[in-house]
């Protein structure tokens, strides 16, 4: 019931800010090489990586870089695709009324539905679980699954702010080794100064552009999903209940915005 799709915004997002960034500079000076440097960005992405595998496990960390790419493909949950998601199980409490929870698990079976939390939901009612029992142990997944999500974000955030740092430990070593090369020529300190402080700049850029929107982006797509979880969880706890489709529908608007209010009596799900 959850799928990803690509998100235009955040792609337009990322090529318009590294494009302004290149843009800029290519408009401000004819020497735009100078911003190249192919020593300075293994300074900063390997300095940043390292510390951050320090200090956390090597599989998040690598499964954190992997999650970059993913914000391009994030999650999908418009209001309308929550509402389709209720209706389906409004769609289900109404079999469970007529044929019993078995025609509701045969359902989930033949759809071959991979949702953990509708899978998780499926098992305790089937063993008798409902009511205030089955919203305190689904409520415990969401919140079980929502904290191992943040890791992915929390370490994405922890390399934003390693990756300033060592860009300005990059600055540093290119400013002892451009005093020491220097002697009494005193035309080589802003060449030498410059190319110094690119370590800086890609520090900067790579926290300011990558890291932390990936982060943020990925923050965002969990509290999403939390949210939707959470309807979820109400309308299952609500079907093993034996509610109506009204009463589930009038409990579950509650946690939507009023113009995206559920109304039965404009679908077939009020028949």
């Amino acid at each position: 019931m959850k799928n990803r799709r690509f998100s235009i915004t955040t792609f337009l997002g990322v090529v318009s800010g590294f494009g302004l960034f290149v843009g800029a500079i290519m408009k401000s000076t004819d020497n735009f090489m100078i911003f190249v440097s192919v020593n300075s960005a293994i300074m900063v992405l390997g300095g940043t990586l390292a510390a951050t595998m320090i200090s956390y496990h090597g599989l998040y960390v690598l499964s954190s870089l992997k999650g970059i790419f993913s914000i391009i493909f994030p999650f999908h949950v418009s209001p309308k695709k929550l509402n389709q998601d209720t209706l389906t199980v409004i769609e289900w409490s109404k079999i469970n009324s007529k044929e019993g929870f078995k025609a509701v698990e045969n359902i989930i079976s033949s759809k071959k539905i991979k949702d953990p939390l509708i899978l998780y939901a499926r098992d305790l009612i089937s063993t008798g679980v409902k009511g205030e029992k089955l919203k305190t142990l689904l409520g415990d997944l969401i919140d079980s699954m929502t904290e191992r999500e943040m890791i992915q974000p929390n370490i994405l955030l922890t390399m934003a702010g390693f990756s300033p740092g060592f860009g300005m430990v990059g600055t540093l070593i290119g400013l002892v080794i451009m005093l020491d090369n220097m002697g009494g020529d005193i035309s080589q300190i802003g060449p030498g100064l410059a190319l110094a402080l690119i370590t800086t700049l890609y520090g900067v850029l790579f926290a300011q552009l990558i890291f932390k929107p990936s982060a943020e982006k990925m923050m965002q797509t969990i509290q999403i999903m939390r949210h939707r979880n959470v309807i979820l969880a109400e309308t299952l706890v609500l079907l093993s209940l034996g509610k109506t489709s009204f009463e589930i529908q009038d409990e579950i608007n509650r946690y939507i915005a009023p113009k995206n209010w559920i109304d039965l009596t404009k679908t077939d799900g009020g028949k």
